[in-house]
């Protein structure tokens, strides 16, 4: 394969899905770790919810009737506006459990927490932090 036709066989990431036994719950917990407000087609019952991101990507609650057994084998990462152990305390304070902590005392490292249904997520450094020990 050439470079160039590199290029015409791309994809973009529209979209990630996640199972949940109550997706109206979770998508609005979600809503509130994104700060993005639920959109009114959002409503309690239905197959599947949605938040869109900024970028364009959506993630999509899907219902399902069986719960989550193992650990997730795709997951989402973090990168905060606000300090990566202050978003962490937010999260934890929102109803997040702490699955893993992967934090260095030189500050570097991330946290790997669950959501209310026990999806794991990461939180990572924000933008500030990682420019402040990698320059």
């Amino acid at each position: 394969m050439t470079p160039g036709t590199l290029a015409a066989m791309a994809s973009t990431l529209l979209n990630i899905c996640i199972d949940s036994s109550d997706n109206y719950a979770l998508v609005t917990w979600w809503s509130e770790v994104f700060g993005l407000p639920l959109d009114p087609d959002n409503k309690p019952g239905e197959e599947e919810t949605w938040i869109e991101l900024p970028n364009g990507t959506t993630i999509i609650f899907n219902r399902v009737p069986e719960p989550k057994a193992v650990k997730n084998r795709v997951h989402i990462c973090l990168q905060p506006d606000i300090p990566r152990d202050e978003e962490v305390e937010r999260l934890l304070g929102r109803g997040a459990t702490l699955v893993g902590d992967l934090r260095e005392p030189d500050g570097t490292g991330w946290a790997v927490l669950a959501d209310p249904e026990g999806n794991e997520f990461c939180v990572l450094r924000s933008a500030a932090e990682r420019a402040a020990t990698e320059g």
